[in-house]
């Protein structure tokens, strides 16, 4: 059985701000001004495409892209689809609840997890089954090979028939759990035929079919002297090129890993909260206080940094042709240069956050605000 979590996960997802929460004459620190913007160059031709509408989004949303479809979801359980050329609705489907993770799709067999832990798949626009979990979850689940797979809160791992819902096997990693979890997004994807999922500060390779471990990777290791300190989870996006993952670690590391082996290339100290992106060359990263790095895919080494989006509460980032993508919490994204960071161009969406890591549909860009905005560009 998966044990019950008796901690408060929020509190770790706000541990990066917590010095803000109390006014300065008690003893908090100012929260730093966000980087004013620097003039925009728009070397790099962007043309809005389209808008289209979802409603709020306040939880880890995870835009699923199949072809050129994309699904995701509002807050209180809207599951939409989206023709990625033109964004026309192509479907809408209610979860009957607000949800707390979503969306996994294989392309025909869809699922998210509501706020009440119900996993809730829907297939040909019908629900075909859901299940109650034990516990919490803020990843959403991924689909393949005709199963649907959840990782849980704390960092527990468990299979379900995508047909039925039976549930297959549940592996936890019981003895090392630790006291916190984190409110965010872990690392689940399919390197070959291995489950490859974040547990802790692990990546771990796991048999699809009985979830019996292969390999595991420390990317980085509990250092704090506190158990919020110490809470060192990966966290998506994660950068696949072929066997190569690339990770990030919670506040903690960026780093690489070896799936054909289960060995880490390589680690580097980083205090980021968003997962990476990257191509055969280079691996991007954003940090906690809005830095962003390139790192050499092959050692980890330092290419370029820049702080010119110091403070602006910054997404994952996405990799597209010589551009880096990145969101803010101000409603802009941010193109920056591969080679070298400086800025390409910047667009402007409906002034709420960006609520999820960018994705790319062909050649179209699309990100999602945290009022349900839904704004695709495309190259000029």
């Amino acid at each position: 059985m998966i044990r019950p979590l008796c901690i408060a996960a929020c509190a770790v997802a706000l541990a990066g701000c917590a010095s803000y929460s109390l006014p300065t004459w008690l003893g908090g620190v100012e929260k730093p001004k966000p980087a004013a913007l620097v003039d925009n160059p728009a070397t790099l031709g962007v043309k809005q495409a389209w808008t289209a509408k979802i409603g709020a989004v306040d939880y880890p949303l995870n835009v699923q892209v199949q072809g050129t479809t994309i699904t995701l979801a509002s807050s209180d359980g809207q599951i939409v689809s989206l023709d990625a050329t033109s964004g026309r609705e192509l479907s809408r489907i209610g979860a009957g609840g607000a949800l707390a993770a979503g969306v996994g799709s294989d392309g025909k067999t869809t699922a998210v997890v509501t706020r009440d832990n119900d996993l809730v798949t829907f297939e040909g626009g019908k629900e075909i089954w859901r299940q109650k979990l034990g516990i919490g979850v803020y990843t959403a689940p991924f689909v393949a090979g005709a199963r649907v797979f959840v990782l849980l809160a704390d960092r527990s791992v468990s299979a379900y028939d995508g047909k039925t819902g039976r549930r297959l096997w549940t592996q936890s990693r019981a003895a090392q759990q630790q006291p916190l979890v984190l409110k965010h997004a872990g690392a689940m994807l399919a390197v070959g035929d291995t489950l490859v999922v974040g547990q802790q500060g692990r990546l771990a390779g796991l048999n699809p079919l009985t979830g019996a471990p292969r390999w595991e990777a420390p990317v980085a290791t509990p250092r704090g002297i506190n158990d919020v300190e110490r809470v060192v989870d990966l966290v998506g996006r994660v950068s696949r090129v072929a066997e190569n993952v690339c990770v990030r670690a919670f506040q903690a590391a960026v780093g690489c890993v070896d799936t054909t082996r289960g060995n880490v290339i390589w680690s580097k100290p980083a205090n980021g909260t968003e997962g990476v992106d990257g191509d055969s060359s280079y691996v991007f990263g954003t940090e906690a206080n809005g830095t962003v790095n390139a790192y050499k895919r092959t050692d980890g080494d330092r290419l370029w940094t820049t702080d010119m989006l110091a403070h602006r509460g910054l997404t994952a980032p996405l990799v597209l042709g010589r551009a880096v993508v990145i969101g803010d919490s101000l409603g802009y994204v941010h193109l920056l240069n591969r080679d070298d960071g400086k800025l390409l161009n910047r667009v402007a969406t409906d002034n709420s956050a960006i609520a999820a890591a960018p994705v790319v549909v062909g050649t179209t860009l699309v990100v999602v605000t945290k009022s349900g905005g839904v704004f695709a560009f495309a190259p000029q």
